[in-house]
């Protein structure tokens, strides 16, 4: 009997086309569920007749709760190598092995730099405008040369994003809890004194962090305040680094130009959540890693995952993160 293999999350429904499965004919049944499933029983009842699941980023949590409801779950291929969403000990306990896929940070890095330019030249307003028949120029864009970009994170991702910030002749500076001088200096980049210099003096900000215990709300009230009345604000990473009623409160008071943001506390974003027809706002449905090489790389790994387990040699194994 084959196994059953699950691909959950599949929006685009392009999970079995990007990467060449064939490798699997004859041994696996692929399923692939384009649809988001709104709680743990629905996941559950989806799932419980199958052998592997293939999930996309953190789109679907599997803490213990819903592993220890599928019995017959014995891979669980994550892409990227790092999820926070998987419980590992609960993994290993019912005997579900967890493994992972190589990521690019540069789809995030691009999405971050067309947020960015599309926050300082209005394009969405515009374009609108434009094929509505409604004004013709309507907003005065902000300029990038000369300005400052500071960064919140100077790792991969941001580390990318100053090289195109400083490339369009941009001042940029970078802040965060472990940021050394000499790493600011490998990148070109000036170290800010604190959090909130960075904030105070920024004509853009961009957020590339991790988020953990430290970052959790690392931008709430008293922080977005500091933010000049001509700033733009830009998220690509988690929704979770920004208090997102502090956020929601700033850009109905216009205390700052606008924001950008990829990722959101509940995802798909509710229909009727307020981010959705916020002022000011910018908004993609967490597009920073949707790109067609990035879909091919995460898929063919998983294939590649899925023929090593069968053939009892596991390989790129996830723990706890």
């Amino acid at each position: 009997m084959r196994l059953k293999c699950a691909v959950v999350d599949d929006y685009q429904g392009v999970a079995t086309s990007v990467a060449d499965w064939s490798a699997l004919d004859g041994e696996l049944e692929v399923v692939s569920f384009g649809e988001h499933f709104a709680d743990e029983d629905a996941l559950v009842e989806a799932l419980a007749g199958f052998d592997i699941v293939v999930t996309l980023r953190e789109r679907v949590a599997f803490p213990a709760s819903v592993l220890g409801r599928l019995p017959r779950l014995r891979l669980l291929v994550a892409s990227g190598m790092r999820n926070s969403v998987i419980d590992y000990a609960a993994a290993e306990k019912h005997g579900v092995t967890v493994c992972g896929t190589a990521s690019s940070p540069t789809p995030p890095v691009e999405l971050t730099w067309a947020l960015l330019l599309g926050l300082a030249r209005g394009i969405v307003t515009e374009s609108t405008a434009l094929r509505s028949g409604g004004p013709w120029q309507s907003t005065l864009g902000a300029d990038l040369h000369g300005q400052r970009l500071g960064l919140l994170g100077l790792g991969k991702i941001g580390g990318r994003v100053a090289r195109v910030g400083l490339a369009f002749g941009m001042r940029v500076s970078a802040w965060s809890q472990n940021l050394t001088q000499e790493r600011a200096e490998e990148v070109g980049v000036e170290r800010a004194e604190s959090k909130e210099e960075l904030l105070r003096t920024s004509d853009f900000v961009s957020l590339h962090l991790v988020l953990g215990e430290r970052t959790r709300g690392l931008l709430g009230a008293p922080e977005l305040a500091l933010l000049k009345p001509t700033a733009y604000l830009v998220n690509t990473s988690r929704a979770g680094l920004v208090d997102q009623e502090a956020l929601l409160t700033a850009l109905r008071e216009g205390s700052f130009a606008g924001a950008a943001v990829d990722v959101f506390d509940s995802e798909p974003l509710p229909a009727d959540h307020p981010l959705r027809s916020a002022p000011r706002l910018l908004a993609t449905p967490h597009l920073g890693y949707v790109s067609r090489a990035n879909y091919a790389r995460y898929y063919g790994q998983a294939v590649e995952d899925i023929r090593a387990y069968l053939a009892g040699e596991p390989i790129r194994v996830l723990g706890p993160v």
